[in-house]
Parts: C-alpha cells; sequence; structure tokens
C-alpha cells in the first residue's frame, strides 16, 4: 500500500476503474452503452500497467518530511496568497447570500461580480496546505485549515470539500513516518467526514432522488439516500460518457467555452445534449473531448492528462519544492475527480498551474533570509510544524 501511494497512475487509473465498476453495479446499461465503459476502463488498465513498468515515482515520505518550508521566501509567498484567497472567501460570504443559511440554491447564482469573486475564493483548498507546511504561529495555522474546511461547506460547494480534504489527507500520507503503519485513522476519519458533508449538502442542494429517471439496478434502489447521493456521483459521469458514445453525438462548443476564456458558458445543464436525465449532466473529464472529437479525442485526453500527472510528480524532484508540491496536489486531485467532471482541461486550471510557477519565480527573485532546512531528526515524527519561537 505504501508503494501504492508513490504510483502517479494510482490517482488516475484506480479511480477511473473503480468509477466504471459502480457504473457497472449501479445501472442496467443498454448493451450499446458498453463500450464507452469498456473505453474507460481499457485506457485506466493500459495506464496502471504502463505505469508499474515506467519507473516514474513520487519521492518518499522520508523527502517530504525533510523539508521545512517556514520562514523560507517560498513560505513568505505562499502566505500572501492564502491571505489574498481567505480575503476573498471573506469578501464571498459577505457580499452574497451565504446558502447554507439562506437558500440552497443560491450556491449556483453567479451574478453582479460573484462569478469573479468566486474564482478567486473557489482557491480555498490551497488553505489548509499552506498553513499546514508554511505557518509557524499556530493561530496563524488552525485558522486557514479551519477557513480551508468550512468555507465550501458554508456555499455548498461539494468539489471544494472534496478537493480539500483530498489535499490535506494525501499531505498526511507523504509527510508520514515511514518507519511506522500509514495514518489510516487520520485519513479514515478525514474520508468519514468528506463523504458524510457531501452527502447532506448533495440533500440539501438537490432534494431527493426520487425525479432522477436513469434505469438504477437493484443495487442503487436498495441503497439509502446518503449512499445514493455517493453511488451516483461515481457513477454518473461514466454513464453519461458512455452514452454519448452510443448516440454519435456531436458537438465542439462545450470543449471551445471550456479552454477559451469567456468564449461562452461551460454549462451542459438545458442544452441540446441527448442526456438520458437532463438534470445529471456530467460526463467525466473527458466527455468535452468525446463530443469534439469522438474516441479518438476522449483517448488522447486520457493520455494527456496521464502525461500531465507524471509531469507534475517531476517537478517534486529532488528537494519537493512548495509550489511544485502545490501543483501536484492540484493535478493529482483533478485525475481523481477524472471520472466525474472536466476539471483538468479548463482555463481556471491552467491559471492555478501558471500562478504557482509565476509565484515560484517571483519567490526567488526575494532576499533569501534563510535557505530551506531539513527537519531535525529529534522533530522528525512530527507531522506539524512547531509553532512560532
Amino acid at each position: 500500500m505504501k508503494r501504492l501511494v508513490c504510483l502517479p497512475s494510482a490517482y488516475l487509473a484506480l479511480p477511473l476503474l473503480l468509477a466504471c465498476a459502480v457504473t457497472l453495479f449501479t445501472y442496467e446499461l443498454p448493451l450499446d452503452y458498453l463500450p464507452g465503459v469498456l473505453l474507460l476502463a481499457v485506457m485506466a488498465a493500459a495506464i496502471l500497467l504502463f505505469d508499474v513498468q515506467a519507473g516514474v515515482r513520487i519521492p518518499p515520505a522520508a523527502r517530504f518530511r525533510a523539508r521545512r518550508y517556514g520562514g523560507t521566501r517560498d513560505a513568505f509567498v505562499a502566505l500572501a496568497l492564502a491571505g489574498l484567497v481567505a480575503a476573498f472567501c471573506l469578501l464571498d460570504l459577505a457580499l452574497f447570500p451565504i446558502p447554507l443559511f439562506n437558500n440552497p440554491s443560491a450556491y449556483a447564482v453567479m451574478e453582479g461580480g460573484h462569478e469573479h469573486i468566486r474564482h478567486v475564493s473557489d482557491m480555498c483548498w490551497v488553505l489548509p496546505p499552506i498553513g499546514l507546511l508554511c505557518a509557524r504561529n499556530r493561530w496563524l495555522r488552525n485558522t486557514l485549515i479551519a477557513v480551508g474546511f468550512l468555507f465550501p461547506v458554508l456555499v455548498i460547494d461539494r468539489n471544494r470539500v472534496f478537493a480539500t480534504v483530498f489535499a490535506f489527507a494525501l499531505l498526511i500520507m507523504l509527510r508520514r513516518d515511514e518507519a511506522r503503519p500509514l495514518p489510516w485513522k487520520a485519513v479514515g476519519l478525514l474520508g468519514v467526514v468528506g463523504v458524510s458533508v457531501f452527502s447532506v449538502l448533495g440533500m440539501l442542494r438537490s432534494g431527493p432522488l426520487d425525479h432522477v429517471t436513469l434505469p438504477f439496478g437493484a443495487m442503487y434502489r436498495a441503497a439509502p439516500e446518503g449512499i445514493k447521493w455517493l453511488l451516483l456521483y461515481v457513477s454518473a459521469g461514466p454513464y453519461n460518457f458512455s452514452a454519448i458514445l452510443a448516440k454519435g453525438y456531436v458537438n465542439a462548443d462545450f470543449l471551445i467555452h471550456q479552454v477559451v476564456p469567456l468564449s461562452g458558458s461551460v454549462a451542459t445543464a438545458g442544452t441540446t445534449i441527448p442526456l438520458d436525465a437532463s438534470n445529471i449532466n456530467v460526463g467525466t473529464e473527458f466527455f468535452p473531448f468525446l463530443m469534439a472529437l469522438g474516441p479518438f479525442g476522449a483517448v488522447v485526453s486520457i493520455v494527456g492528462l496521464y502525461a500531465m500527472l507524471l509531469w507534475s510528480v517531476q517537478r517534486l524532484r529532488p528537494t519537493v519544492p512548495l509550489f511544485s508540491l502545490l501543483i501536484f496536489l492540484r493535478v493529482s486531485y483533478v485525475c481523481v475527480m477524472a471520472p466525474f467532471a472536466p476539471q483538468a482541461y479548463t482555463w481556471t486550471n491552467a491559471g492555478f498551474i501558471g500562478l504557482c510557477l509565476v509565484l515560484q519565480v517571483f519567490a526567488a527573485w526575494l532576499p533569501n533570509r534563510r535557505s530551506p532546512e531539513p527537519v531535525p531528526p529529534t522533530a522528525a515524527h512530527t507531522l506539524f510544524p512547531s509553532s512560532s519561537r
């Protein structure tokens, strides 16, 4: 299992295989839908097999633990970024209705400049990692972690809830003590909390699932409401991908809107896409490529996402730079979420990666107060940085 954490394809191939398996068990799929699920599963298996032979690995936990970012130039710039993001989170809550305490459907209302503020506040998931890695003051560290976890709950943003939980849990795994077992208790607790919050927010946002008309199987119909939300969340992407492949629908507009800023809406709800259920409108990361370029385009996008993941892993070598770590956390998350909806091939994702690259260069220009130091051997067992001296 420890080796699996260091295998890049584990963050792309395994979630895709899991989503395909859940899809097969959740629905009574028409026969002409099976090729779509098979395409995704075969590509995931091929990537996994290639990755085992390629030899590219995420650095061992000792290398992550050997870095102390607090007090460095990178940490100073990262904390400035965290302050900006936290300020926009507060603006978001102060200027617009809080969906959790008002109308839950307000989470999707992006008018009056709300969409511009949300472009920055959406980066709330970086607050816990930056707080954990860079804040030497305990109060500041705990505040950043709390804001990062609370903000997406208040605005009923399930995607940001998952992003925050994933980044925090992955850091715990990467910075573990290799002499001890994997910290399953801490990671498991985060997973249970994240899944529970997701299920509750799903019911608040969309209400009961009785209005969803899809060919569900017996396993889905017998599951509790909260589990139904999880099954639907995991399986809807491959299901819609397979449905559109079977129907041969072609439309390049959605891919163009996704990658070109301000070229049009990326919403798929209420459009001409012949979805089996108009209110279940997700279709995997590769859905727009399928509609624009057919199966070949979908295959190319899968390979491209794996290449992006390998690039982010390579940037961690040899010393795990801070902004390269943030890029890896982001890319690994969009890979894990690839079976659900597009997040990798978007201009906002490219903007975040570009921002990290620019901030890394900017930090290198600042006066160097001190170089990053390894964690002293006596403190090597500590997960969190020490508090202020």
